[in-house]
C-alpha cells in the first residue's frame, strides 16, 4: 500500500500579510494600552477615594481627648466605635479599618491586626496635613493577608491634661477601587475595539482595492492561451507593480526568442538532414543491388556519413549559441590564447594545403566562453583554408584599439561575388552549393553578436581573396 502524499500547506496571501502586518501590531499597542490605562485608572481611584480616607481619619482624630494617666502623664483617649465609620463608607463592597496610637505607640482604639505605622512621615505637599498614603495589610484569623489602601495622619491633640500627637491609621479594602478602574478601563477599551474593528474594515477595502490590479494580471495570465508570449499591458499597471511587469514581459520576450529559435532549429535540422539521409539510403540500396562495386559504395557511404556529421555538428554548434546566450556574463578570457590554439589545432590542414600562413596575436581580455571563441577562431580558419588556393598566403592577425580587439583573416581565395557578404551569414546560405552546408559564417555572426561585436567580409585590396574581420569590446578588468 503506497503512502499517500501530504498536501502541501499554502502560501499566505498578499491580503492576509497586509492585514496582519496592520492589524497585528494595532492589537499589541491596544494590550500594552489597556495594561498602561489599567494602572492609570488605579491611580486615579486612589486619588479620588484617598480624600475619604484622610477625611475618615479626620473625623477620627476630632473625637480624641487627653487625659491623665495614673502615673500623672498625658494620656490620649478616644471613645470610638466603627459604626462612626460608616458615613464614610461609599457601599457595601468595601470595608473600612482603622487603628488609633497614643503619644507613645500605645493602641488607644481600632483593629490591633492593623500594623502600628512606625518612622516619620514622607514629604507630602499634595495635602495641607501630615498624612501619607500607602499600601498595606491586615492579617484575618486565618493568617491571610487582606489588601488594603492605607493613610496615616499624624493629629495633634490639646487638652486640660496636656498635649500631643496621634498616629491614626485608616484602611480601605480594594474591591470599589478595582471595580471603579476595571468600569474606566472598560468603558476605554469598548471604544478602542470599536476603533480597531473600523480600522480592520477599512484596511480590508483598502487591501481589496489596492491587490485588485494584481488579481487582473493574473486572471488575464490564467486565461491566456497556450504558447501565448505577447508582452503584458504597462500603461494601466500601478506604479508599484510596473516593474513587475516590465520584468515579465523581458522574461515573456526572451521566452519567445527561445521558442522562435527552437522552432527554427527543429524547422531546419528536418530539412537539412532529410537530403543526406535520403542520399545515404540511395548508396545503401545501391550498394545492395551491386550496381557499384563494394569499395565505391563504402567509399560513398562514408563521405555521405562525414557530410551528414559536420551538418549536425555545426547545428548543434549553432543551437549552443543561443544556450549559452541565455546563460548570461561569461568569464574574462585571452582571445589571443583561443586564436593561438585554434591555429596550432588547424596547422596540419595549413600545411596540406601547402598555405603561407603567418600569425601575430597580442593580449585581448574579452568577456566570453571559451567554447565560443575557439568556434569563432575555428570557423573563420576553416573556412579561409578551404578557400584558399594550393601554396597561397593566409595571415591572421590580433589588435587592440583601447576599446576593442579585432582579428583580421584574409585569405588569397576566389573572392566573393558582388551583394554576397551580407547573404553569407544567414544559414544554409553557401557562395559554392558544393563546397558546404553554409553554416560556419552564420555561427560565427550568431556567436559575435551574442558577444556584443561586429564581423564583416570584404574583399582584399588589391588582388583576389576575402578579408574577415571580427571586432569584440575588451573588458576593463582583465583579471575579473
Amino acid at each position: 500500500m503506497t503512502a499517500q502524499a501530504k498536501p502541501v500547506a499554502s502560501a499566505p496571501t498578499l491580503r492576509r500579510r497586509l492585514l496582519l502586518g496592520i492589524l497585528l501590531p494595532l492589537v499589541a499597542l491596544l494590550v500594552a494600552n489597556g495594561v498602561g490605562l489599567y494602572v492609570q485608572a488605579l491611580r486615579a481611584a486612589d486619588t479620588a477615594y484617598d480624600r475619604t480616607l484622610l477625611a475618615t481619619a479626620k473625623a477620627l482624630g476630632e473625637q480624641l481627648d487627653v487625659g491623665t494617666a495614673p502615673d500623672g502623664r498625658a494620656q490620649l483617649r478616644g471613645n470610638l466605635v466603627y459604626s462612626a465609620l460608616e458615613a464614610f463608607e461609599a457601599d457595601n463592597r468595601s470595608r473600612l479599618y482603622y487603628r488609633v496610637s497614643g503619644f507613645d505607640g500605645e493602641m488607644v482604639s481600632g483593629f490591633a491586626e492593623l500594623p502600628r505605622w512606625r518612622g516619620p512621615l514622607p514629604d507630602n505637599r499634595t495635602y495641607a496635613a501630615l498624612v501619607h498614603f500607602y499600601d498595606g495589610q491586615l492579617r484575618d484569623e486565618q493568617g491571610t493577608g487582606i489588601p488594603l489602601r492605607m493613610a496615616v495622619l499624624l493629629q495633634p491633640v490639646a487638652g486640660l491634661a496636656g498635649q500631643g500627637m496621634a498616629t491614626i491609621q485608616v484602611g480601605e479594602t480594594l474591591e470599589l477601587r478595582q471595580a471603579l478602574a476595571r468600569r474606566l478601563l472598560l468603558d476605554t477599551l469598548g471604544w478602542q475595539v470599536l476603533m480597531i474593528l473600523v480600522i480592520a474594515a477599512v484596511v480590508l477595502w483598502g487591501v481589496q482595492r489596492a491587490t485588485a490590479p494584481v488579481r487582473a494580471l493574473s486572471a488575464g495570465l490564467a486565461q491566456r492561451p497556450e504558447g501565448d508570449l505577447s508582452p503584458l499591458p504597462s500603461a494601466t499597471a500601478p506604479r508599484e507593480l510596473a516593474p513587475l511587469v516590465e520584468a515579465m514581459n523581458q522574461l515573456m520576450q526572451r521566452l519567445g526568442q527561445l521558442h522562435e529559435h527552437q522552432r527554427r532549429f527543429v524547422r531546419d535540422t528536418s530539412h537539412q538532414l532529410r537530403t543526406p539521409l535520403a542520399v545515404l539510403k540511395a548508396q545503401v540500396q545501391s550498394a545492395q543491388r551491386g550496381d557499384v562495386d563494394p569499395a565505391t559504395a563504402l567509399a560513398e557511404i562514408g563521405h555521405t556519413v562525414d557530410a551528414a556529421t559536420r551538418l549536425a555538428n555545426q547545428m548543434l554548434a549553432l543551437a549552443k549559441v543561443e544556450q549559452l546566450r541565455q546563460q548570461g556574463s561569461a568569464s574574462v578570457q585571452d582571445w589571443a590564447d583561443s586564436v593561438r590554439a585554434v591555429a596550432l589545432e588547424l596547422g596540419p590542414l595549413a600545411a596540406q594545403a601547402g598555405l603561407d600562413f603567418s600569425l601575430a596575436t597580442c593580449a585581448a581580455p574579452v568577456r566570453a566562453h571559451d567554447w565560443a571563441l575557439r568556434e569563432l577562431t575555428r570557423n573563420l580558419l576553416h573556412n579561409a583554408i578551404k578557400h584558399s588556393p594550393h601554396g597561397a598566403a593566409l595571415s591572421v592577425a590580433m589588435h587592440t584599439d583601447g576599446r576593442h580587439a579585432a582579428l583580421v583573416v584574409a585569405d588569397a581565395g576566389p573572392g566573393l561575388p558582388p551583394g554576397l557578404s551580407e547573404r553569407l551569414f544567414q544559414p544554409f546560405a553557401s557562395g559554392d552549393a558544393h563546397s558546404g552546408s553554409g553554416l560556419g559564417l552564420a555561427i560565427c555572426r550568431e556567436i559575435v553578436l551574442s558577444l556584443g561585436g561586429q564581423i564583416a567580409l570584404a574583399p582584399c585590396e588589391p588582388g583576389p581573396g576575402v578579408v574577415a574581420t571580427v571586432r569584440l569590446p575588451l573588458t576593463d578588468n582583465p583579471g575579473a
